[in-house]
């Protein structure tokens, strides 16, 4: 009976080491950014700064972080990297709208949170405002767009909206552009093409100055070049007939004499 109270005793102390230490070993760290535990996106504007602060939770000892921009690794200091991490995302601009930032736990970077950047902002417009054209020639008008929320796109010819003809105008866009072009340009092509973008933030509208010139009328340069060989041997040739003919009358008339 005292053997089978010695093991009893035994197995109920390696019972309660199980139970005190199994907690701690299953649980897993978690990691948070802005009190956040989930990716999430953050919404911002052109010219702020935001900051992210990541950290561990249920860490049971000093856990390094890592941030990353994309796939690039960010460059902390010593002191911002253990257990608590931030990073500042400074004149934030047009052109960081969707990049993401990501913390990683450096033991095992498979446990990781991520941030991306919504960057809201009005249309802007660029494009070759200027153009010359001579008539029967193709030519496209290509309006470069960057907006978020995305623009609704039109094309105004002389402040009324164009009317397309399906055999001579046809419109493409993407993502970032918006183009128009003009099959077999004709003088009454001639005028001031609008760009116009309408976001619910609002409404921008760029300008493109269309010239149609005349046609210029092209000379065929190797007929006119044939044409000089052949008027340039023909005198050539004149002068030298011509020449033996004076000198033979020559001397015939010395024979007389």
């Amino acid at each position: 009976m005292a053997w089978n109270s010695s093991v009893i005793m035994q197995m109920g102390r390696f019972l309660l080491l199980v139970i005190l230490f199994l907690p701690r070993e299953m649980t897993s760290s978690v990691l948070t950014v802005n009190g956040k535990t989930e990716n999430y996106i953050l919404d911002t504007t052109p010219g702020s700064q935001v900051s992210l602060i990541c950290a561990v939770q249920n860490h049971t000892r000093e856990e390094e972080l890592l941030w990353y921009r994309e796939e690039g690794r960010v460059d902390l200091k010593s002191g911002n990297k253990i257990n608590s991490s931030s990073v500042c995302v400074s004149s934030i601009s047009e052109n960081d709208n969707g990049i993401s930032f990501t913390c990683r736990l450096g033991r095992d970077p498979s446990v990781s949170i991520s941030v991306a950047l919504n960057v809201i902002f009005p249309p802007v417009l660029s494009g070759n405002d200027f153009q010359t054209v001579e008539e029967g020639s193709n030519v496209k008008l290509v309006c470069s767009v960057k907006a978020n929320p995305q623009a609704q796109m039109m094309w105004y010819k002389n402040s009324s909206l164009l009317d397309l003809e399906k055999s001579h105008h046809q419109i493409q866009q993407t993502s970032e552009s918006f183009q128009l072009s003009i099959t077999k340009v004709e003088k009454s092509d001639n005028g001031t093409y609008s760009c116009t973008a309408k976001s619910s933030l609002q409404t921008e509208s760029l300008d493109f100055h269309l010239i149609v010139k005349d046609k210029t009328v092209s000379v065929p340069v190797e007929p006119i070049i044939a044409a000089c060989v052949v008027i340039f041997l023909t005198l050539c040739f004149g002068l030298i007939a011509r020449r033996k003919k004076i000198m033979e009358v020559s001397k015939y008339s010395e024979l007389f004499k």
